[in-house]
């Protein structure tokens, strides 16, 4: 579904992509996970064509997004669902209207027809029964769940999910898992889930990108995560504190450094 070859991209004169390069398979949940500041998020922009690269290309469904004209890209956007971080319901909208957003803006449809096919997707995550409400009055895994109905309202081949589970109790990120694997295997979708929980993105992803400094440090199922020989990738997958990302900030020996002060206060 998804190509990334030979990717860079600089923000500000910063590199944050150095030759990426990975494949997302048709019909799979991949997860592209590493620590914070490395590009995940970015990525996701990159791929639904909001950034362009500086060199290297991206393939969706066999064709370079960054090739497209307007049109042909606000078409393929069509085919393409999006989970914010945050949900980023519409606030002044009820939840049934803001599943019907997408809808309203891209097609023509009887509001009869209209109506099915919202509580279609509002039952789909279990809030048929929450079409009445305003975003103020969810909670923070409804709003989720609503945004997620609203990903899926146009029918898209692909899912991007940004941070799904951030900021979510244990029994509302279970719901949430629960959803992503059964929607994709129900719909037929593609999905691409940026995370930094590594065992709820483990436990459905179908392969796991790691990803710093520009580059994929490793990459396979979460079983070959399990047994992967590198280093970085085991300290990730386990949360280990030091490692080849290290606890100490560099700084100077630490005995001279107190050596140094002592010295200093006697003079």
């Amino acid at each position: 579904m998804v190509e990334i070859r030979d990717l860079h991209f600089s923000r500000r004169g910063r590199p944050i992509f150095r030759g990426l390069n990975a494949s997302i398979p048709r019909g799979s949940i991949t997860a592209l996970m590493g620590p914070s500041g490395t590009g995940k998020t970015t990525l996701l922009k990159l791929i639904g064509g909001q950034l362009r690269p500086d060199r290297g290309q991206i393939l969706v469904d066999g064709v370079d997004i960054h090739r497209l004209g307007r049109a042909d890209l606000y078409r393929m956007r069509r085919r393409m669902g999006m989970l914010f971080q945050t949900g980023a319901l519409l606030t002044d909208l009820s939840v049934f209207e803001n599943v019907a957003f997408p809808v309203r803006e891209n097609a023509v449809l009887p509001e009869g027809v209209l109506r099915t096919l919202v509580l279609m997707k509002l039952e789909a995550v279990g809030l048929r029964g929450a079409r009445d409400l305003m975003p103020s009055e969810l909670s923070g895994g409804m709003a989720r769940r609503v945004a997620l109905a609203r990903a899926i309202a146009l029918d898209p081949m692909m899912i991007m999910y940004d941070e799904p589970f951030t900021g979510l109790d244990p029994i509302t990120m279970g719901v949430i898992v629960a959803l992503i694997k059964r929607l994709n295997d129900t719909l037929g979708l593609t999905s691409i889930l940026v995370s930094h929980d590594v065992q709820e993105a483990a436990s459905i992803a179908d392969r796991l990108y790691l990803i710093s400094d520009g580059l994929v440090v490793d990459s396979g199922s979460p079983a070959d995560m399990e047994r992967t020989e590198s280093q970085w990738a085991q300290q990730f997958m386990k949360g280990l504190p030091d490692g080849p990302v290290p606890f100490h900030y560099p700084a100077p020996d630490y005995l001279s450094d107190l050596m140094g002060a002592a010295q200093k206060e006697g003079a």
